[in-house]
Order: structure tokens, then sequence, then C-alpha cells
């Protein structure tokens, strides 16, 4: 566990990326072969579709690695987390349509530019910020109680 200044930054961090892109292409591999190609009819993905998608997806994992480390996960959910998403996610999808018009041209067969903005929505949680004050307080708060337990279940079993 790597700690700096109320952040916790998992030592494993570029396996959880990579596992991040990894699943997350995958699925859209598997989403376009199978929705793509028999029901909707659309052409085969060949594999150089595939290593778009696979390399779009590191690209916005990346982005949102790097977000995050800028402005890592808030611990509670609220309003912050939601203008933090949305700080992230609408220039990703004016990112993605850049990459995707340099990398299929006018006429686009797969949607990259929403493969990228997932992926940098689902990369920018991998660093979270930690309350050091509210975590000291609860700890506080919860050793008598704890210590009132352990009284109590040693007092029932006497």
């Amino acid at each position: 566990m790597k700690e700096t200044k109320n952040v916790y930054v998992s030592p494993a961090l570029p396996l959880k990326a990579l596992r991040t892109v990894l699943g997350v292409s995958l699925f859209f591999f598997l989403f376009y072969i199978v929705v793509g190609y028999f029901i909707w009819k659309l052409p085969f993905p060949t594999p150089g579709d595939l290593l778009e998608i696979f390399l779009v997806t590191g690209a916005g994992v990346g982005l949102g690695v790097l977000f995050s480390r800028f402005w890592p996960l808030p611990p509670e959910m609220g309003m912050e987390r939601v203008v933090r998403t949305l700080l992230l996610v609408i220039p990703a999808l004016g990112l993605g349509i850049a990459l995707q018009t340099f990398l299929q041209g006018a006429q686009a067969q797969r949607a990259l530019y929403f493969i990228f903005a997932l992926a940098a929505w689902m990369g920018s949680g991998h660093i979270v910020r930690i309350e050091t004050a509210q975590t000291e307080t609860a700890q506080t708060e919860m050793a008598p109680t704890e210590a009132a337990r352990s009284a109590t279940a040693r007092h029932a079993t006497d």
C-alpha cells in the first residue's frame, strides 16, 4: 500500500489497469462478434479492428488513470463524483471522436468513441482519495464499542 497525500495508489496499479484494458476489450470483441456480426449483420471484425479496439481501450484507461492522479476518486458518494465523472467523460467523448476519425476515417464501422469514454471512466477508479481524519475518528470511536462488546461477550460466557 502506497500512500501519498491521503491518496491510495495500489502497488499493482499497472496490473489492475492492464486487467481493465483486457476485460473491456474482451467484452467489446465478443459484442462486435456476436451482436455486430450475427444480429446486426455488420462485417466480421478483422484482426485490425480488434487491434483498434484494444488500442482505444488502452488509451482510454490510460487517460482515466492519468485523470485520477490529478483528481482521485472521493471516498464517499455525492455530487463531487458526479461532477468528476462529467468532467472526465464529456471531453473523453470528444477525444474519442477525434481518435475514431483518425483511425477509421469518415465512415466508421465501430463506436470507438464510446469505447474510449467508457474505458476512461473505468480507468479513473483505480486511484482513491482517503480521509485520514475521518478514519482516525471512526477508529477511536469504535475502539470503546469493540471493547464493550468483547467485555459483554466474556461476561455472557462466564
